[in-house]
């Protein structure tokens, strides 16, 4: 027979199953202003200038908006801008796993080094890294005289921004991922390699699932900044209308027109594309918590 519970232990039973006390200590007005200060801040800096460029994008109703994209120069901005992302996108998802396959999982000399060297587009500005490219690849540059003697344009044309492209984004995949496979450690892969999987084999059905949705997050940040880079993109693409200019090229210049309806309107095409990646973003977050959780709960 059961232990009768004793009356007196129901007040205990009960106190174990109440939350924690918070450990805020400050007053209620306290808390009200901080998050009154953050709404503010977030209503004047982030909110109200998306309003304003779709405000301005309709201003002069669907018709005028919608020719803004008939225009052949909207259309080579895009254009060009699908391509740049379709190449530094995969360029940088081959780089990301690579690079954070190496540092989490093994240790060799210079591994520091790399980490920081991965950082660096972090810490330097976009248009000196631009400037960097054209003092390299220009026609006064270090290899400009080798590249004009064989026909080879890379500055003001499609490779100079693509290359300044993949410099700006390609820590993002490598960013997210190096974390994330070291907190899964290596005791999987060993497992499987022990039961005689090949390397590939052992990554493509151990390591992979594990990363996927931090993957697949690192890439929808990397493809957002690569479609709206403008600072490196602006050096070394110089401005040629239809050719080599991107959709934040293509703003500057209309705006510079003071064909405000029409910048508007492209700038709103990059603002949904963010929106649309902060929405992905949030989804992507909260599965992938889950996932680390399930990881360090196996290990």
């Amino acid at each position: 027979m059961s232990e009768a519970i004793a009356p007196a232990d129901f007040p205990a039973a009960e106190a174990s199953l109440r939350p924690p006390a918070s450990v805020v200590t400050e007053t209620g007005w306290v808390r009200w202003t901080l998050i009154a200060v953050a709404v503010a801040f977030l209503a004047l800096f982030l909110v109200l200038p998306l309003v304003t460029v779709f405000a301005q994008a309709f201003a002069k109703g669907i018709g005028a908006y919608l020719a803004a994209f008939s225009e052949p120069d909207a259309h080579a901005a895009i254009k060009l801008t699908l391509i740049t992302a379709a190449i530094a996108v995969p360029f940088n998802l081959v780089f990301g796993v690579t690079a954070a396959w190496a540092i989490a999982k093994f240790q060799f000399w210079g591994r520091d080094l790399l980490v920081t060297l991965i950082d660096l587009p972090f810490s330097v500005s976009p248009v000196v890294s631009g400037l960097i490219y054209v003092l390299v690849f220009g026609s006064q540059g270090l290899l400009g005289p080798w590249l004009i003697e064989h026909d080879i344009q890379i500055i003001f044309a499609v490779p100079g921004i693509v290359l300044a492209t993949i410099f700006v984004t390609f820590p993002f995949v490598a960013r997210q991922l190096i974390p994330l496979m070291q907190e899964q450690g290596t005791v999987e892969e060993e497992a499987a390699l022990t039961l005689g999987a090949t390397g590939w084999h052992a990554f493509r059905t151990v390591t992979l699932p594990n990363i996927r949705w931090g993957l697949l997050y690192a890439v929808l940040l990397c493809n957002a900044r690569a479609m709206g880079e403008f600072g490196a993109v602006s050096v070394v693409s110089g401005h040629i209308r239809g050719l080599t200019n991107t959709l934040p090229l293509h703003v500057e210049i209309l705006y510079n027109e003071y064909n405000f309806v029409a910048s508007f309107a492209v700038a709103s095409l990059l603002a949904g594309l963010a929106l649309v990646t902060l929405v992905i973003k949030s989804v992507l977050e909260w599965r992938y918590a889950d996932d680390i959780a399930a990881g360090a709960r196996r290990h």
